[in-house]
């Protein structure tokens, strides 16, 4: 016996609900065409929690390449004291 796809099934699996997807925004990086440069510091503080901690792709909306590049700038501008490596409490 064959099972309908509906939408009213909860969570993740085929077929199911649908209800949290969300459009994924494109790369910033992408679209604008600009480098990526660790000495930007108001650039890279865009993709910094308040905590100080990467934001992750999913939520920053940047392709892999360009994510792998800020990654890069953010621990360079760390190690030379530009961004520091976490907020005081």
């Amino acid at each position: 016996m064959e099972r309908e796809r509906g939408g009213s099934g909860g969570g993740r699996g085929e077929g199911g609900g649908g209800r949290f997807f969300q459009r994924r925004r494109p790369c910033r990086f992408c679209i604008e065409k600009g480098a990526i440069d660790f000495k930007d510091v108001g650039l890279l503080r865009n993709f910094l929690t308040e905590r100080g901690r990467i934001v992750p792709r999913r939520i920053s909306g940047n392709c892999l390449g360009h994510q792998r590049e800020l990654t890069t700038a953010v621990k360079r501008a760390r190690h030379i004291a530009l961004i520091s490596f976490a907020e005081e409490r």
